[in-house]
């Protein structure tokens, strides 16, 4: 009768150590969490600074050429060929300072 008991009594205290240890990791689980997500941004932050359309200008010139050949018919149809077509862009972009504008 007391080998019974024993056996009854080891089964519970392994089942409490178990459930202290998933307690312990589920625990553990927020702080790792909040350390993996404080590395991911740390290393965002290193990337430098990002593309934003309001701290973006430019000021470009596109020059376009265009050579075609159009031969009219009788009736009023049109043929059009294309000989040439070019387009060119040249001009500047600025990326404004994060520091001097209060970025995050």
């Amino acid at each position: 009768m007391l080998r019974v008991k024993a056996r009854g009594q080891t089964t519970l205290e392994v089942v409490i150590l178990i459930g202290f240890v998933v307690a312990a990791l589920i625990a553990m689980g927020v702080y790792m969490k909040r350390g993996i997500q404080g590395r991911l941004r740390e290393s965002t932050d290193q990337v430098g600074e990002q593309y934003s359309a309001g701290h973006t200008t430019g000021t470009y010139v596109t020059t376009s050429t265009l050579d075609q050949t159009e031969t009219m018919h009788a009736g009023g149809a049109v043929d059009t060929v294309i000989n040439t077509n070019t387009q060119e862009k040249t001009g500047n972009e600025t990326i404004a300072d994060w520091t001097n504008t209060g970025g995050i």
